[in-house]
């Protein structure tokens, strides 16, 4: 009975903590240099009436430097205001340790793209913001337990879930663990 008993635990514990795989959507080596990229993930959604919000990170490391693709996809059948960035845009990030590590934004200035479609509004915004090397041991150690977006003109707030569950594609997420999880990947 008692190894039964070790035997669940060690099953159950390996299966807690084991590692989420790998997942590029590009991982390119040729004689120009190297870029790798990680899926889109889900780091927060917004589904109220006929308007849909949802925020994406995913991480890219081009010939070793390291970045954030924040992306924000919007839609809804009433009018969406554009949100944009400019210079002096940033993403704040703050772990459950209490530090807050700031992402720098690109001098890009950008309102994103506005497209109908289905009788649908959508706006994309893109947007890429760097890393200070000194702060990834800490995103590889500790949850996130909020984010704030600094936009051209307002700044707003998301917490990170342990849990999503998309409405949209029906996956579960863990957004607070998305460093700790995938930062490994462009390692």
């Amino acid at each position: 009975m008692k190894k039964s008993l070790v035997i669940v635990f060690f099953l159950i514990s390996i299966s807690i903590f084991a590692q989420k795989d790998c997942e590029y959507s590009s991982n390119v080596k040729d004689s120009t240099g190297t870029y790798k990229s990680t899926k889109d993930y889900v780091m927060h959604e917004k589904v109220f009436g006929n308007s849909q919000t949802s925020l994406f990170f995913s991480l890219i490391n081009a010939d070793g430097l390291l970045s954030l693709n924040f992306q924000m996809v919007q839609k809804s059948a009433d009018f969406i205001p554009a949100k944009c960035f400019d210079k002096n845009s940033r993403i704040y990030i703050q772990l459950t340790n209490g530090k807050v590590i700031p992402l720098i934004g690109l001098e890009q200035e950008s309102c994103g793209n506005y497209i109908r479609v289905n009788n649908e509004n959508c706006r994309l915004l893109n947007g890429y913001f760097l890393f200070m090397k000194e702060t990834l041991e800490d995103l590889k150690t500790y949850p996130i337990s909020f984010f704030r977006i600094k936009f051209a003109g307002e700044t707003t707030d998301y917490i990170a879930k342990e849990v999503l569950i998309s409405e949209v594609d029906q996956k579960t997420y863990n957004p607070d663990h998305f460093f700790i999880d995938y930062l490994k990947c462009l390692d």
